[in-house]
């Protein structure tokens, strides 16, 4: 049966944009090369920790409390500024190679264009913009607006809402396991790339695409 989409939601961290940058910047801090990881994990576990039962915490808010709590458990002299260092590369990032071929095929295509972040939709449109993708993207989606994060059926309903399309028009890509199985489960198709991961994890109910990169998994949603 065919499961031909009018609109594409992107993740963000990771799926768009490089967090390379923000581990750099840890590294000058004076923290080891698997900080970034660390850090991430602790946000990722706690936002989802509240999702689970229901209560909602903003990205930023969990997001410098455990920076904070890392740098001074690395010794960090000036844990505050150090952090302030860090969380400016936040408008920094990258995109990675993929994501302008692969939005641009979608655009070519007439497909909508949406992102649905964990984080902020006020960061996602600065760094669109800085990466000269923002003619690319119709509206930034976040977390934030629905009150609990991914991957909670409720911001991916929130998404197919936005876009003005039933959930099972509307395909979410991401290079996270746990993001395309709270789509999956929400109604949505999926499409995942596996360069963050190297391989879909067992036990998440399996996406519709599985693709090495975002513009193999652009073409897979385009064919169905």
């Amino acid at each position: 049966m065919s499961r031909r989409v009018a609109a594409v939601a992107f993740d963000v961290n990771e799926t768009l944009f490089s967090l390379d940058r923000l581990g750099e910047r840890l590294v000058e801090a004076g923290l080891p090369p698997e900080a970034l990881q660390v850090w991430f994990g602790q946000v990722l576990r706690d936002g989802l920790a509240l999702a689970a039962t229901g209560g909602y915490a903003p990205f930023r808010e969990l997001a410098r409390t455990h920076l904070r709590r890392l740098l001074v458990a690395h010794g960090t002299e000036d844990p505050d500024g150090e952090a302030e260092r860090v969380f400016a590369a936040f408008a920094e990032l990258d995109a990675h190679p993929d994501v302008e071929p692969s939005l641009a095929r979608l655009q070519a295509a007439g497909l909508a264009i949406v992102t649905l972040t964990n984080g902020h939709a006020d960061s996602t449109e600065r760094l669109l913009a800085r990466n000269g993708l923002d003619g690319f993207v119709r509206r930034c989606l976040s977390v934030d607006d629905t009150g609990i994060w991914k991957p909670r059926s409720r911001p991916y309903l929130h998404a197919a809402q936005a876009c003005g399309v039933a959930p099972e028009q509307l395909a979410m890509v991401a290079v996270h396991s746990w993001d395309v199985h709270g789509a999956k489960l929400a109604g949505l198709v999926t499409g995942y790339a596996s360069r963050l991961e190297g391989g879909f994890v067992d036990g998440f109910h399996p996406p519709d695409i599985v693709a090495a990169d975002l513009v193999e998994v652009v073409d897979g949603l385009l064919d169905l």
